[in-house]
């Protein structure tokens, strides 16, 4: 009798575990989507500038574009999600990505482009942000921030496989054919999604749609201080490496003498950081406390930070030793987001599609203002480049360092209500 339950205790395990492998799959296939977006094309600017006979700034503004409609929707997946169910947005969202994307690789002119961009950062980052939501549904706790960790090291391959496979294809083929392999993998994700994807959020548990329940929303959230600085802390540890992703076109051809063939040079120590902060993270979930995690990943952090500046302060910028601090960096941020990511959505726990919604919004806002204005001030010097990124690492520590304190204030008050 005991061995028959113990067989059956395994095999139900097993299936569980199968199943959360098989969600985390997918769920970072759909997180790739944003990476894949911006990444492949980098090393084609030069080519599409070319191609278009247009500026260096116009192409750029490609990217900006791009980032400016991904943040802004971000405001809205999740609200929608919240009211019509996860994997409806997820659909809709991937059939509109992959008409765009079909647009980009036909493109007549610059303008088209940037319609076309548009219309995929509008509908890009619905698998990120409605892929959490779909997570705290279905679990809590350390098996919330295992599978968050999990999901972080799939996706972790795309921003490395991103552009060495661009830098390849544009070579090969031309930079349209980089939207047209966008094209066919959302095609892909579209069958997968509507044979695998599960729905999270049943009817019963869906939030009203209307307009005063928005606002209701919208404005405890962002009324929360412990909201703004969560988020914050998030968003500026990502900035201080995507400066660097959206420099790369100049940081790697012109201070590194590097060619379209190897930006994965860059990418793939970011990457392989990623991958290990979020492996360390996944196996931390559970056994260290959330608090002492994120003091680890802060000591990579800044680390990474000050020896990057250090070293571009004193010598020529040089392979392997300008890459080297993103490396320690990218372990530092992945030890970070997935504990203060869950702590932000646990704030508001009947509309965690909203808040997954504006803490993405704050981090590619942000993203959206480092392409556009922030890169292309400091990528003329690496030492300035390093500069910004301690600069978000200075900011990220203040806001995680109020944040605690909101967080102790709020549990403390809580006590007090109990007695």
């Amino acid at each position: 009798m005991n061995v028959f339950m113990f067989s059956r205790f395994f095999s139900q395990h097993s299936e569980a575990r199968k199943k959360s492998t098989g969600l985390a799959l997918l769920l970072a296939a759909l997180a790739m989507l944003g990476p894949f977006s911006v990444d492949t094309y980098l090393p084609a600017f030069p080519a599409i500038e070319a191609s278009l006979h247009v500026s260096g700034i116009e192409v750029q503004q490609t990217l900006t574009a791009y980032m400016l409609a991904f943040s802004f929707m971000m405001l809205w997946h999740g609200a929608i999600s919240d009211a019509l169910g996860r994997r409806n947005i997820i659909l809709v969202a991937l059939t509109i990505f992959t008409l765009a994307s079909l647009g980009c690789t036909y493109a007549p002119n610059i303008h088209f482009l940037w319609i076309c961009r548009i219309c995929q950062g509008l509908s890009a980052g619905a698998g990120m942000v409605v892929g959490r939501a779909i997570i705290r549904d279905l679990y809590s706790g350390p098996a919330a921030q295992r599978l968050l960790s999990l999901v972080t090291m799939i996706f972790s391959i795309a921003p490395a496989l991103a552009p060495v496979m661009g830098g390849w294809v544009v070579t090969l083929f031309g930079w349209r054919a980089i939207f047209l392999v966008l094209t066919i993998y959302t095609a892909g994700l579209i069958f997968f999604c509507y044979r695998y994807l599960p729905e999270s959020l049943p009817p019963q548990q869906r939030q009203q749609w209307s307009l005063a329940t928005l606002i209701s929303s919208y404005k405890a959230i962002f009324c929360s201080p412990s909201f703004h600085l969560q988020s914050a802390t998030v968003a500026f540890n990502f900035a201080g490496l995507f400066l660097y992703v959206a420099s790369a076109p100049v940081f790697l051809t012109q201070h590194l003498g590097l060619n379209a063939q190897q930006f994965g040079w860059q990418f793939i120590p970011m990457v392989a950081g990623i991958f290990l902060g979020a492996l360390a993270a996944n196996r931390l979930a559970g056994h260290t406390p959330l608090f002492r995690q994120v003091r680890i990943g802060y000591m990579f952090l800044g680390g990474a930070a000050l020896v990057n500046l250090l070293f571009h302060s004193f010598f020529p910028a040089a392979i392997p030793w300008s890459v080297m601090p993103l490396f320690f960096y990218a372990i530092g941020m992945s030890l970070v987001a997935p504990g203060v990511t869950l702590m932000t959505l646990d704030l508001f726990p009947n509309t965690r599609g909203i808040v997954a919604s504006c803490q993405s919004c704050m981090v590619t806002l942000l993203g959206a203002i480092v392409a556009g204005v922030i890169a292309p001030l400091l990528d003329n010097s690496p030492v300035w480049l390093a500069l910004g990124q301690s600069g978000f690492v200075c900011c990220a520590m203040l806001t995680w360092h109020l944040s605690k304190q909101a967080h102790s204030k709020h549990h403390s008050s809580l006590s007090i209500e109990n007695l």
